[in-house]
């Protein structure tokens, strides 16, 4: 296994591309209990360079401890392997809560030597709660339907009725029947914004370059709610195109972004967002009614140095009316989640304080998915795609 810069200076053994491909961090410990070598996934989890980790203790980067450091040791003195699940390795610097599954094994060619692999748990759990939230998006469409229906209606009659009443009231009568008409405006607002996810339609999706998305929303947030803050860029400049429609995922970036600048608003010159876009080629994703597993390998975050969210919202984050703010309807990012969902993606929030990361794992174009997406499209309408009419 051998470092990003290190490959520039050599080229890579068979067993270094092998490695570096694996999506799970794995290391080689020595006798001394010092990093030997990792590959690229573990800079990725430690957030620290193969170089950097090569002069480190490994009991220097997980907590005071650990259940690794005495697996270790016993995969060391019986000379096999030993599998431990659900081990807690967060630390103040990484992020509390990072659970993983550990394999050990020796490394019989070299006496002492010791390979570990980590696997995170959060992913699993990640998709499971992906499930859930798509789940709760379909009550909320139920519930807009309902609402559009049982709702606007006898609203349109309360307004219309505090209407004429107005006419013939006194002054002080007047101000309690404006009154009913904005609180029955406000209603009829909230009820519009509920329809939106009553929209089954299918959605037009084709290639699109998300950088040039996350450039339309950056400048559209520093000229208005983000004209203060200040945006850092890591793109992977040869990322492949999203299969999406543009204009809804400029509404998912926008949200997050405004999200992240109201987070960051009283940082002042501190206050920082992030956007990121990387390949993750080994994240498949189960969805049910579909036989074979989604490949969701482009990962888009924006990250923010805000406060954070508390602890018990965040399983429950992407639900409707769960909202931080004291004036938020809650649905802003549930309609995110829907639109990540219709795409056939997935998003998802890690946050402590100071580091708030919202990550949106979705599919890349290619020639299959466009043939795909239009026989899904067409079968949704009623219609027949256009391959199968030029099949005729």
């Amino acid at each position: 296994m051998s470092s990003a810069a290190e490959h520039h200076r050599s080229p890579p053994t068979d067993s270094d591309a092998i490695l570096d491909a694996l999506p799970n961090p794995v290391l080689l410990v020595g006798p001394d209990g010092k990093i030997v070598d990792a590959n690229i996934a573990t800079e990725a989890f430690f957030d620290i360079s193969t170089q950097f980790l090569k002069r480190q203790s490994l009991k220097e980067l997980v907590p005071f401890g650990s259940p690794l450091l005495a697996l270790i040791d016993q995969v060391r003195s019986s000379n096999s392997p030993v599998n431990e699940y659900k081990v807690d390795l967060g630390t103040p610097r990484m992020g509390g809560d990072r659970q993983v599954d550990l394999h050990v094994a020796p490394l019989t060619e070299r006496p002492g030597h010791i390979v570990v692999m980590l696997q995170e748990r959060s992913i699993a759990d990640k998709m499971d709660r992906q499930l859930t939230h798509r789940s709760a998006a379909r009550s909320v469409i139920a519930l807009a339907a309902m609402l559009a229906h049982e709702i606007k209606n006898p609203l349109s009659g309360i307004r219309g009725a505090a209407q004429l009443l107005e006419q013939q009231a006194s002054s002080e009568d007047r101000m309690l029947t404006r009154l009913i008409c904005d609180e029955a405006d406000r209603i009829v607002t909230l009820v519009d914004r509920m329809e939106v996810f009553g929209d089954d339609r299918p959605v037009a999706r084709g290639p699109v370059n998300i950088h040039s998305v996350l450039d339309h929303v950056k400048r559209l947030a520093q000229s208005g709610f983000a004209r203060n803050i200040r945006f850092v860029e890591d793109y992977d400049p040869s990322l492949p195109p999203v299969l999406a429609n543009q204009d809804q995922l400029i509404q998912v970036f926008l949200n997050l972004v405004k999200n992240a600048a109201e987070a960051v608003v009283d940082l002042g010159s501190d206050a920082e967002i992030q956007l990121t876009t990387a390949f993750r080629p080994g994240v498949r994703l189960s969805v049910p009614g579909q036989k074979s597993r989604v490949s969701l390998p482009l990962e888009f975050c924006v990250k923010d140095n805000g406060p954070g969210v508390p602890e018990d919202l965040l399983p429950n984050l992407f639900d409707p009316f769960v909202t931080t703010k004291q004036t938020g309807s809650g649905l802003g990012l549930a309609l995110v989640a829907k639109i990540v969902g219709d795409h056939g993606g997935i998003i998802e929030c890690e946050s402590q304080p100071r580091k708030t990361t919202f990550r949106v794992l979705m599919p890349m174009y290619s020639t299959s998915t466009k043939h795909n997406d239009q026989s899904s499209r067409a079968d949704l309408a009623g219609k027949p795609s256009p391959a199968s009419q030029g099949a005729k």
